[in-house]
């Protein structure tokens, strides 16, 4: 196994790392060597770290993605990268600055260039965005703020079963960051689509996500146009922003895993 491809699953706001589980014995069985670290703060469970979410305030995009480059730092080779929301714009500013192989958005949150705001979207946001002093804080969603920003495409029980196993608490820091990304000449949100030497790059979709509306995610991927490096995009159209963690996500990861074997990754 030493000599398999490291891949690093990223996770995003309000979501624990140990969410990924799930992915791992796919990966694995497809001979990649598979890892979730998570954010800066967290704890290695669920419940511990609801019960410390000030470990988490104050975070923001720098201090999560110097923490997956100092992670990644320690592997035995540069690895593919894949992240779900916050995770995906992480994802993106890996790949960017030389720190992956490749690397898969999925629900990408929204990175500096990106100008679409759905009301969808803003609705998903107001727990955090709606109290300015959130930036300094961690804030916990409710069960029904998740059900609209996460599980509003599938069951409400699966919903909310989902909020009781893997919701946490998140800092506010990263969306006051996003939201204030093209007002703001050096912002942490900003990643280089320009670039052409970078790896391949897959951008996904839900076509009924509240939280990265579709709309947000191809605005993302046409940033990349002209980079002669391969972006390529998919669109799940009757998932939401739970895609990654509820009853279809097999969906998803055999995407991912077919994306990369025709890279040839």
């Amino acid at each position: 196994m030493s000599s398999a491809t490291p891949v690093v699953f990223i996770h995003g706001l309000w979501i624990h790392s140990d969410a990924w589980q799930n992915w791992f014995p796919v990966f694995e069985g497809a001979g990649y060597r598979p890892s979730a670290p998570g954010w800066p703060g967290d704890s290695e469970t669920v419940d511990a770290t609801r019960k410390n979410p000030l470990a988490l305030a104050g975070q923001g995009i720098d201090d999560i993605t110097a923490s997956y480059q100092r992670f990644i730092n320690g592997l035995a080779a540069k690895p593919i990268v894949i992240g779900h929301s916050f995770g995906g714009l992480i994802a993106q500013k890996l790949l960017a600055n030389g720190g992956a192989v490749a690397a898969v958005g999925i629900d990408p949150g929204q990175i500096k260039g990106v100008k679409p705001v759905p009301l969808a979207q803003i609705r998903s946001g107001l727990p955090v965005l709606a109290r300015p002093g959130n930036k300094k804080k961690a804030v916990s969603l409710t069960s029904k703020q998740f059900r609209y920003g996460f599980g509003n495409a599938i069951p409400e029980s699966e919903s909310n079963e989902l909020f009781e196993r893997w919701a946490i608490p998140g800092p506010g820091k990263p969306l006051f960051e996003a939201s204030s990304a093209n007002f703001k000449k050096n912002s942490p949100a900003a990643v280089d689509t320009r670039k052409s030497n970078r790896g391949p790059l897959l951008i996904i979709g839900g076509g009924k996500d509240h939280t990265v509306p579709e709309v947000v995610a191809k605005a993302a991927y046409k940033l990349y146009a002209g980079s002669g490096a391969v972006t390529d995009y998919k669109s799940f159209p009757d998932r939401g922003h739970s895609l990654v963690i509820d009853h279809g996500w097999r969906e998803v990861a055999d995407f991912t895993l077919g994306w990369l074997e025709r890279q040839g990754l």
